[in-house]
């Protein structure tokens, strides 16, 4: 195996280059397991920490290394390494950081192509699949969205919902599949690419563990079957996890997300939302909220039913959401200046020279 066959570029063998990180060995982080990391170089695989510089320049989350990362090492042991620094990173696919107000929590970083995977069952939810697109298009990572267990209904309500999701997501490939009769699997299997990293994005129990392990060819995922009692999935994997499939193309499993929060997400939304951005240019006000204005075009087409008011209800709800989370961070940033400008002034009055 070589670093190409891991994703890596000549862009990123210029950095190298150029930011003297020549002594050290690129690798790139395939798992993470609370800040202690799995890597792997063209030859080896590593357990590897965080070197203590990097540790302490970190000003948030994101200044540490996350799967899909690329990171300069050095090994101490046969199988265990240091990282000394993480190179720059394309993409970077991000949520809000759940239960931390104002925070946002990476979920892999140097993605090409996202699979959106929803069962078509007790999971489909076509407002969800709008988070997921949001956060797809806001990071520039293509989104693919994939259907599973097609095999538990009929294929007509399999065209059914094709083309509801289809009518909200027009520009969105869409691939059906089933994990138990193998259907779809190679429609699925054309789309990757050599040397392209993909992740998958979706809720617990749709089904992703198995896919993975349908993609590889192998049963190397854990899987488990869905909650009787609750009808919910069951948290399989635990932690995300980056493969290498057979046909060239990496994928990164991650564990099933609950929670979708919107972060600052202008340009996702606008790329998910297109037919209301659109809309909005032609209101009357150009701060028009799209709620109770007159002169709103976006009101006008809901009222002409040229706009689904499911989409338009979601739309407003992730607008709410993202304008919440940009003025917690405005305020915390607030809070982190006054603070900064209160110690500089504890230094520069000598206050500690006073207690000697």
């Amino acid at each position: 195996m070589t670093l190409q066959d891991l994703g890596f570029t000549p862009h990123l063998e210029t950095y190298q280059k150029e930011n003297g990180l020549d002594s050290f060995e690129v690798a790139r982080v395939i798992a993470e397991h609370k800040e202690r990391y799995v890597v792997k170089t063209a030859t080896s695989e590593y357990e590897a920490e965080i070197m203590g510089n990097l540790r302490f320049t970190a000003q948030s989350r994101a200044d540490f290394p996350a799967v899909g990362d690329w990171v300069a090492i050095s090994e101490y042991e046969e199988d265990k390494a240091l990282i000394h620094a993480i190179l720059p990173r394309t993409t970077i696919i991000e949520r809000q950081a759940v239960g931390k107000h104002g925070e946002k929590q990476i979920i892999a970083t140097n993605i090409d192509y996202a699979f959106i995977v929803q069962a078509v069952d007790r999971d489909f939810n076509i407002n969800r699949i709008e988070r997921y697109l949001t956060i797809c298009h806001t990071s520039r990572v293509e989104p693919i969205i994939v259907l599973t267990k097609i095999d538990l209904i009929s294929e007509q309500e399999v065209q059914q919902l094709t083309q509801a999701v289809r009518q909200r997501e027009k520009d969105t490939p869409i691939v059906t599949i089933s994990n138990e009769t193998q259907e779809g699997i190679n429609n699925l299997n054309k789309l990757i690419k050599t040397g392209n990293t993909y992740c998958l994005l979706g809720s617990s129990g749709v089904g992703k563990s198995t896919l993975t392990n349908n993609l590889l060819g192998k049963q190397q995922m854990k899987t488990a079957a869905i909650g009787e009692g609750t009808n919910r999935g069951r948290h399989v994997t635990s932690h995300r996890e980056l493969l290498v499939l057979n046909n060239g193309g990496i994928l990164i499993d991650n564990p099933g997300m609950r929670e979708v929060g919107i972060a600052d997400s202008g340009s996702g939304m606008a790329s998910t939302f297109e037919a209301i951005f659109e809309l909005a240019q032609n209101c009357r006000f150009k701060d028009c909220t799209h709620t109770t204005e007159t002169g709103c075009a976006v009101l006008e087409a809901l009222e002409n039913d040229e706009l689904e008011e499911a989409s338009y209800e979601n739309f407003l709800k992730m607008e709410k959401e993202k304008e919440h989370f940009e003025s917690t961070v405005a305020e915390k940033r607030k809070k982190d200046k006054a603070f900064g400008k209160m110690f500089k002034n504890y230094k520069k009055g000598g206050y500690k020279d006073r207690y000697k």
